[in-house]
């Protein structure tokens, strides 16, 4: 049967609404998608891989520094306990006070820390010193292992770390000595600041054997009888 051509116009209407015309820009920008998905899923697969290697690295030197001691850690220990090369380690901590921040972050990070400023909640002097040395305490006894071993090898940890070591410890001591009266009476504050050491919470309750609350009292007890007398 012959076609018409209305019946041919027809068809050729049809033809153009099933088919759209080409579009170049839109056909250029799925390419593009197409072709950027993979690289950026590969990017970001890298970015991962080279996060889980640098906290294998961290957690080994926390693990050689709570074990062994920092004195007794090498790079080159750090990196075969982490499965990687030396240079690994290199690229990732460039040098000593990089590794040490990393490391000590990630132990901190992992504590439950004093909370010196709960304890100035207590305006008493003897509560607040009761309450700031239960706390500390408590932290020595969950971070004995590393704190023991970090102290011993205290020439080996870098100067930075040292410094914010003890500007931590003054601190403890600034508060708990803030609630007496004359709070910067030297006596009273040196007895505060031995009873705030770690060292000293390890002689009363490892070498003699008295338990955390009994040292807090031996201490609180030794403070007022400083005070007492001046």
């Amino acid at each position: 049967m012959a076609i018409t051509p209305r019946q041919n116009l027809e068809i050729h209407w049809c033809s153009l609404k099933k088919s759209p015309p080409h579009t170049p820009g839109r056909q250029q920008l799925s390419d593009q998608q197409r072709s950027t998905t993979p690289r950026g899923y590969e990017m970001r697969k890298r970015a991962e891989g080279v996060g889980r290697t640098r906290q294998r690295i961290i957690e080994a030197a926390v693990h050689l520094h709570g074990t062994a001691g920092p004195a007794s850690t090498s790079i080159a220990a750090i990196a075969e306990r982490a499965g990687v090369t030396r240079l690994t380690v290199y690229r990732h901590f460039p040098d000593e006070n990089a590794l040490f921040e990393a490391c000590s972050g990630h132990w901190l990070s992992r504590q439950e820390l004093p909370r010196p400023e709960m304890w100035a909640a207590f305006a008493g002097p003897v509560e607040r010193l009761t309450a700031g040395l239960r706390d500390l305490y408590r932290f020595y006894r969950a971070g004995e292992q590393m704190l023991t071993l970090v102290i011993r090898d205290q020439h080996a940890v870098p100067e930075a770390m040292r410094e914010a070591r003890e500007r931590t410890s003054r601190e403890y001591v600034e508060v708990l000595a803030g609630a007496w009266p004359a709070a910067d009476a030297p006596v009273r504050r040196a007895v505060i600041g031995h009873a705030a050491a770690f060292s000293t919470w390890r002689s009363l309750c490892r070498e003699q054997g008295l338990t955390d609350e009994e040292a807090v009292e031996a201490m609180v007890t030794l403070v007022e009888a400083v005070d007492a007398k001046a």
